[in-house]
């Protein structure tokens, strides 16, 4: 893994224009009730350079799984530095046990990783607010847009730990047609260079 561009950053410590974006810390409850803080640490990202060279896992660069569309806020998708989560380092991981166990390339769609909280599709009741959700559209010459292809390799997502969640195949709020989602859960991570002491 090459991940010597990885810079830790306190959320709290960033100019307010991003506070106001990402939200470090801050509480959100989702569609059920439930309450979660936003991630306060992130890496910072100089470059999309850099972004495509921080392999966090062996076959996942972090560029992999923050690309999004014009959907995202003007300041987070168009100027560096950009700000991910560092429980995206746990995703990544996950993601290299699920290729290993299909034994192909896996596909992540733009907007199928992380999006910030202040991302149009979602925002931040959206799991992958945090960092820990992936949407996969295809895993080797297998495009995942039927209940088939949802089934199998969800099914294979799922038996890799009882952290992970799949959405399952169909047309109703919390469904998925197109794609394979797949989340850890609401985790957070704390580097070791880094104190969570408000």
């Amino acid at each position: 893994m090459r991940t010597e561009f990885l810079r830790p950053i306190d959320g709290l410590h960033l100019a307010e224009e991003y506070r106001a974006l990402l939200r470090p810390g801050e509480s959100e409850a989702g569609a059920n009730g439930a309450v979660h803080r936003l991630p306060r640490f992130f890496y910072e990202i100089g470059s999309w350079e850099e972004a495509h060279e921080i392999r966090l896992a062996p076959h996942f660069t972090l560029a992999e799984l923050m690309l999004v569309d014009c959907r995202e806020a003007r300041l987070l998708l168009s100027q560096f530095p950009h700000y991910v989560p560092c429980a995206i380092l746990l995703l990544a991981r996950f993601l290299e046990d699920f290729r290993r166990e299909v034994d192909a390339p896996v596909f992540i769609s733009a907007n199928g990783g992380y999006r910030s909280p202040a991302h149009q599709i979602g925002g931040a009741r959206s799991i992958h607010a945090w960092g820990t959700a992936a949407n996969i559209y295809r895993v080797g010459d297998t495009f995942l847009n039927d209940v088939k292809s949802i089934g199998k390799y969800g099914a294979i997502a799922a038996s890799l730990s009882p952290a992970v969640f799949v959405r399952p195949f169909g047309l109703e709020r919390g469904q998925t047609n197109d794609h394979l989602h797949i989340d850890l859960g609401f985790a957070s991570l704390i580097p070791r260079e880094c104190s969570d002491a408000s």
